[in-house]
């Protein structure tokens, strides 16, 4: 059997796993502080980093307390015309327009928030990530330091890694793809939007780990085709989580009527 991309991808999952291991533990018990607080761990990207948001909850093996930030102008659901990815591709570049967005979500002191971006250039993650540390959340990057070689697009001069707190590095390349096929001039087969779910993985891991070490254990999210598990059992979890997000929402609607009120 020809193996073009799965032994490419595994070797660039254990460079990864290599490269953070140690900031992996950091990462995780930062995360459970904040949900051990009552808080959110809040996820965000645009355009194909909106998957690792989606794949991190709600999803079978993750639980309560995750929250997709997933702006639906920054994803695609057409390739050309209306939600087509020409248009996600300007927005996400565009300077001053994520603060709108945000202004709406319930983010509070004490939270956790991933951004995800492979190149770290485009305003919407990195104006995401000054508007969440603004707010006292512990910022985490999930980007390639390779792309740290290009200089930043950015007003502030900020790429992504220089807007967080911690970074997490996918470790792909500057071309993301990472196959190249003889008689074809440019590789194929892209790696970072893989490598990302899977680091977002390990960090769910190591958080729920963390999580019970301390006699926590959250409501999980498992599969109704596993013996005695229902779908009553997930709409459970749901009510768990849409309360912990009314709370949320109670503790952000001071700051909410503020940015509303504040002038242009």
């Amino acid at each position: 059997m020809a193996d073009h991309y799965l032994h490419r991808i595994i070797s660039l999952i254990e460079e990864a796993g290599r490269t953070n291991d140690g900031t992996f533990d950091r990462v995780a018990m930062s995360f459970a502080d904040s949900l051990a607080g009552g808080g959110l761990v809040h996820l965000f990207g645009s355009g194909h980093s909106v998957l690792p948001c989606q794949e991190a909850f709600p999803r079978y093996g993750s639980f309560i307390g995750f929250n997709p930030l997933t702006d639906p102008r920054l994803m695609w659901h057409n390739v050309l015309g209306p939600g087509g990815v020409r248009e996600l591709l300007w927005l996400e570049r565009t300077e001053n327009y994520i603060n709108k967005f945000l202004d709406h979500e319930p983010l509070n002191p004490g939270d956790s928030m991933i951004v995800y971006s492979h190149s770290g250039r485009n305003a919407a993650g990195i104006e995401a990530a000054l508007y969440a540390r603004k707010k006292g959340i512990f910022v985490v990057a999930v980007t390639s330091t390779k792309m740290l070689e290009k200089s930043p697009t950015h007003s502030s001069g900020k790429r992504l890694a220089d807007a967080a707190d911690v970074v997490i590095d996918t470790c792909a390349p500057v071309e993301d793809a990472i196959v190249k096929v003889e008689n074809w001039s440019r590789p194929v087969a892209g790696s970072s939007t893989v490598t990302a779910m899977i680091l977002t993985h390990e960090l769910i891991a190591r958080t729920a780990a963390a999580l019970a070490a301390r006699g926590i254990e959250l409501p999980t999210f498992a599969s109704p085709t596993v013996p005695g598990v229902t779908l009553h059992d997930t709409d459970t979890v749901y009510g768990v989580y849409r309360q912990r997000m009314i709370e949320a929402q109670k503790r952000h609607l001071a700051a909410f009527r503020a940015s509303m009120e504040a002038p242009e």
